[in-house]
């Protein structure tokens, strides 16, 4: 009897036949096979916005092959991932492959390891519809908004724009958090803090906290003056000792959004890097001496659930490594959110004791680092707490005179040392690697002699731009998309110039500001974070099939369309002109300053009186790089797919071209231009010259 099971991706096939043996014939879908088409609105809004389906262009060949796969099998299994993305997978393979929507053909592996496959073949189910229609309604709801909203944006504001319902939410929080740091007045305060020596000569930190009326905060120098005036010839006593114990718990198994935080933060990873990796880590990895196997559990999930199996595996792992005393003495179970669907686990090691060192030769440099970030923070989350001795002591300093009149200075000083290390001998979590600071052995009633004080002034900082950790932190704090969505909002953004990265920092830019003031202004719905995240919600409903989504898009579109008609009424001959669109360089024909303008083929050079001046050319990007060939400029080019290279501007004179990217430098060895490749090397590209060298890193010295 042959079975065919179809899963998304070529990367799983070679795993699962290995695992299922010769009865079982597998192959990929490779992603989503039919979608609505991207030259209509595809939705019919009149008939309960009705989708429009057809086969992906480009897919037809492989749809056939799949058709003709079908037919020759006895049985076919729906593999797809294990989410609403996969599942709505599935039901279109359904539909094109004329399989039977009644049978359990659904199949789902949460990890791609043996005991994953077999557990996902013994419970076969049918398509779970509601997660079908949730997927549905969220694809049905952001065309409507790109379709409908785009090009009144794009004749408003600029030609080729484009809006989306969870982008345009995305970008007013950059613009928002923009808009309160240009606003923001720093205010002025002072601290105090003074170097002490205990008895036993050693010396100690405490800083100024308050005096006999309680708390202070010190806003002027001239506060600060008086404090250090009433310190003059001071005596310090230690008037309190507390000493206690405090225990530190692991931070729970990472989940999407945690994961993409992190690996940011520790790794430098953008959420696309850290997703594509993980997702290669999920579908299988040759390594040496196992096979090819999946390394950890499906990486879109925001379950912190493990599975019994699994945790009794760490524990036995961590027994075995660390001894018996790094296990809790009650297991450590975490909830999750309550919007979480706990259809997955939490995302961690498939097979806990295949350890990091253990794969690192079969693994990419990308993916060692990541799974060595994931099995490190699952085993940490199941051993036991941090143990750690605090003391904290406060020191009264008054004169005489002050001291009589019952007045004093209080400082304190606070210190911890580990007395046992628990899950830190594994893992640390990012925001908290400060090691612990001893203070002496002091008492109360013991005096410390002052060596100095030190008067600071500080003013308070405007919230922080938003990186690549903070904004994925904001998405899930916010209910702002999904887990699995954040990684591609951010991409988004910044191809489509709403916002560009400074010093790893987003920064709106005038199409974005401009954009959102739009927005904000005609379709406040559209970029509300909390109608953003009830929408969300209202998802989760259809998800749970608590509610039809039919009605959540007809609940939407009415209120959005009445928006739409007015906004194009109350703009009829408005036209917003942003300035980064205009240029240094003077029209030939009139004088007027040129502006950059985007057509059918992209970004060109026109002329701002038109229709009186028709005046228009390309754009060129000039670099300060010359042509190793001929000596003439070198500018940035695009390929017809929108690739950046680049190319001599004497072409087609000149046949000079190259991916990598020029530099200001000059070889020392010819006085060519030096270009940089991928991977920080920097060479000269003058033919028989073989100069090269490592891109020198900030604040480290160049390697030649």
């Amino acid at each position: 009897m042959s079975k065919l099971i179809i899963v998304e991706s070529p990367t799983k096939v070679k795993t699962i036949k290995k695992y299922l043996g010769n009865d079982y014939d597998v192959t990929a879908s490779m992603g989503h096979v039919r979608d609505l088409p991207a030259a209509r609105l595809s939705v019919d809004i009149k008939n309960d916005f009705a989708p429009k389906y057809a086969v992906i262009k480009g897919k037809e060949a492989l749809v056939k092959e799949l058709k003709e796969k079908v037919a020759e099998s006895d049985y076919v299994y729906l593999a797809t991932d294990p989410d609403r993305e996969g599942e709505a997978i599935s039901w279109h393979l359904a539909a094109l492959l004329g399989l039977d929507t009644d049978k359990k053909n659904r199949i789902t592996f949460h990890e791609i390891t043996k005991s994953g496959i077999e557990a996902g073949m013994k419970e076969p189910r049918l398509i779970d519809m509601d997660l079908v229609n949730a997927q549905q309604a969220r694809r049905i709801l952001d065309r409507l908004v790109g379709y409908k909203l785009s090009p009144f944006i794009s004749q408003k504001i600029r030609r080729g724009l484009s809006a989306g319902r969870v982008q345009s939410v995305a970008v007013r929080l950059i613009v928002d958090r923009e808009n309160e740091i240009r606003a923001f007045k720093p205010e002025e305060y002072w601290s105090l803090d003074a170097k002490f020596t205990a008895p036993c000569r050693k010396m100690f930190s405490a800083s100024f906290t308050g005096d006999e009326t309680g708390k202070v905060k010190i806003t002027t120098k001239e506060q600060a003056d008086s404090y250090i005036a009433r310190l003059d010839g001071a005596k310090y006593t230690v008037t309190s000792l507390k000493k206690g114990t405090r225990k530190k718990n692991p931070a729970p198994p990472f989940i999407t959004s945690t994961l993409q935080q992190e690996a940011s933060r520790k790794l430098g990873f953008q959420p696309q890097r850290t997703m594509r990796t993980a997702q290669e880590l999920y579908e299988g990895v040759d390594v040496a001496g196992i096979g090819t196997t999946g390394l950890i559990t499906y990486m879109r999930t925001d379950s912190l659930r493990i599975s019994e199996e699994a945790r009794a595996a760490a524990n036995q792992y961590i027994a075995e490594a660390f001894g018996e005393k790094y296990l809790p003495e009650k297991p450590r179970y975490f909830k999750s959110g309550s919007n979480a669907q706990d259809g997955h686990e939490a995302i961690r090691p498939a097979t806990p004791s295949i350890t990091p060192e253990r794969v690192k030769d079969s693994l990419t440099s990308d993916q060692y680092k990541l799974y060595n970030l994931i099995w490190k923070r699952f085993m940490a989350s199941l051993m036991a707490s941090c143990v750690q001795d605090t003391v904290k002591l406060e020191i009264a300093g008054a004169n005489e005179k002050d001291a009589a009149e019952g007045k004093y200075c209080l400082f304190t000083a606070a210190g911890y040392s580990v007395r046992f290390d628990g899950f830190t001998k594994v893992y640390e979590i990012s925001d908290d690697e400060s090691k612990g600071s001893l203070l002496p052995e002091i008492k109360v009633g013991d005096t410390a002699k002052l060596k100095e004080l030190i008067p600071s002034q500080h003013f308070t900082s405007p919230p922080p731009r938003f990186t690549e950790a903070s904004l994925v932190k904001e998405f899930e704090e916010k209910g702002i998309g999904r887990p699995s969505t954040y990684s591609t909002i951010i991409t988004t953004i910044v191809k489509r110039n709403y916002v560009k990265r400074e010093s790893k920092q987003f920064v709106p830019t005038e199409l974005g500001e401009a954009t959102t003031k739009l927005l904000k202004e005609k379709f406040p719905r559209i970029v509300n974070v909390k109608f953003t995240a009830q929408m969300e919600d209202m998802l989760d409903r259809v998800d749970s099939g608590d509610i039809d989504y039919v009605s959540v898009l007809d609940d939407f579109y009415g209120e959005f369309e009445k928006s739409l008609d007015k906004a194009k009424a109350e703009m009829k001959d408005v036209k917003i002109q942003l300035e980064e669109d205009i240029t240094d360089i003077p029209c030939e024909k009139c004088g007027r300053m040129m502006v950059i303008k985007t057509g059918r083929y992209g970004r060109f050079l026109a002329c701002p009186g038109y229709p009186e001046c028709k005046n228009a050319k390309p754009l060129v990007l000039e670099t300060n790089a010359k042509c190793p060939k001929c000596g003439a400029k070198v500018i940035e080019r695009k390929t017809k797919r929108g690739y950046t290279f680049y190319g001599c501007s004497n072409w087609p004179g000149c046949d000079f071209m190259t991916w990598d990217k020029p530099t200001d430098e000059i070889c020392p060895q010819c006085g060519k231009s030096l270009f940089k490749k991928k991977g920080g090397v920097v060479e000269c590209l003058n033919e028989g010259c073989g100069y090269t060298k490592k891109s020198a890193r900030k604040g480290k010295k160049t390697d030649e």
